[in-house]
């Protein structure tokens, strides 16, 4: 039992969740913006609701049972409710603005300089089908690159009318994802073609 006067607060929980990091990103869960609400009720039961980065995360069973782990520690505790939700998403928005500064976050980092506003990639080369029915794009040099149906059709898309924001917001609404998950997507695409030579920056 804990006494009275020993109630755990907010803050108490709000602390304890601070030690628990993300396991994709080394930042803890409240300055990524994960945690959308703490309830306590009675002085001990705590509720949390919480998001992840990525609807697809296979460590959500690792990060809820890190968060229960932690706040578990908080003297006179009760009960712990994780409650993990989806609405509204989370996005880089939510991260605390210095850690995203101090991870890099802005933009994904390209190898290839690729200024996201003015740059418009344009594709190089040609598509062909193998007798197979596997996909190749060939570069200038006649080199070929097996892709698949997606890739093509991106490639397709990267025409030197579009921006880098511009073919990113077309691939989001064509793939019905949020913004933020394919961005790295289609930044790693571009990257590949660009050192495959299908595609000039």
């Amino acid at each position: 039992m804990s006494s009275a006067g020993q109630a755990v607060t907010e803050e108490q929980v709000y602390s304890a969740l601070k030690k628990c990091m993300d396991p994709e990103i080394p930042v803890n869960v409240v300055d990524l913006g994960l945690i959308y609400g703490v309830k306590v009720d009675q002085g001990k039961d705590v509720d949390i609701r919480m998001t992840m980065t990525t609807r697809g995360c296979p460590l959500h069973d690792t990060l809820v049972s890190d968060v229960k782990r932690y706040v578990g520690k908080i003297p006179g505790i009760g009960n712990i409710g994780v409650e993990i939700v989806w609405e509204p998403a989370w996005t880089l928005e939510k991260m605390d603005p210095s850690v995203r500064e101090k991870l890099g976050f802005g933009k994904p980092k390209l190898r290839f300089q690729i200024d996201y506003e003015k740059s418009k990639p344009l594709k190089s080369g040609h598509s062909t089908k193998q007798e197979d029915g596997s996909l190749i794009l060939v570069n200038e040099k006649e080199q070929g690159f097996m892709v698949n149906e997606a890739i093509i059709e991106f490639w397709n898309t990267c025409d030197g009318s579009k921006t880098m924001n511009q073919l990113t917001d077309q691939f989001s609404a064509k793939l019905g994802m949020p913004r933020q998950q394919v961005e790295q997507e289609v930044v790693q695409l571009v990257q590949q073609l660009l050192e495959a030579e299908l595609l000039k920056a």
